[in-house]
């Protein structure tokens, strides 16, 4: 289950965002790092198990995805040390703080890949937004405009995974 990141484990930092807006946005970073590590390891998942007619295609696109989301993992959690948080990326953290289902162990039907993969998707682009919401109504632009950069690449990507279902 996830846990509040204590007031008193935030770095000494000279970032001029007060330091309630400093730890309400490494409590909302640290969500989304979970939900992205989880979402990579997911799309890893698909990448190494995917079979079918189309499995090249979606073999290489899952493997993109890997990469981008990566990406986004990084992002968020430099932002996160930047306000003075602390990143929990490890599995276990991973583990008691994301938010989405977990993945189907028993598929490889490159088509229940797409459906699984692309719902994980829309979940990580929905919570992404409402962090945008979130770090916006707290007054930390940068923070919303990591999260709206990160929505974009999540949207082409669902994109691209549901096309496959067509």
């Amino acid at each position: 289950m996830a846990t509040a990141i204590a007031a008193d484990r935030l770095h000494a930092t000279k970032n001029s965002l007060p330091e309630g807006v400093r730890q309400q946005m490494s409590e909302l970073l640290q969500a989304r790092l979970a939900d992205a590590l989880d979402l990579q390891l997911q799309a890893k998942q698909a990448h190494w198990n995917v079979k079918g007619p189309s499995f090249i295609a979606l073999h290489e696109l899952f493997d993109k995805a890997v990469d981008e989301i990566r990406e986004y993992s990084d992002e968020t959690a430099e932002r996160l040390v930047q306000l003075g948080g602390v990143a929990e990326g490890t599995v276990q953290a991973v583990n008691g703080r994301t938010s989405l289902a977990p993945y189907p162990l028993d598929i490889s039907a490159g088509r229940d890949h797409v459906e699984a993969f692309s719902s994980a998707l829309s979940s990580y682009g929905a919570a992404t937004r409402r962090a945008i919401d979130a770090a916006a109504g707290a007054g930390d632009q940068a923070t919303a405009d990591i999260f709206t950069e990160i929505t974009r690449g999540v949207d082409k990507l669902l994109y691209f995974v549901e096309s496959h279902n067509l």
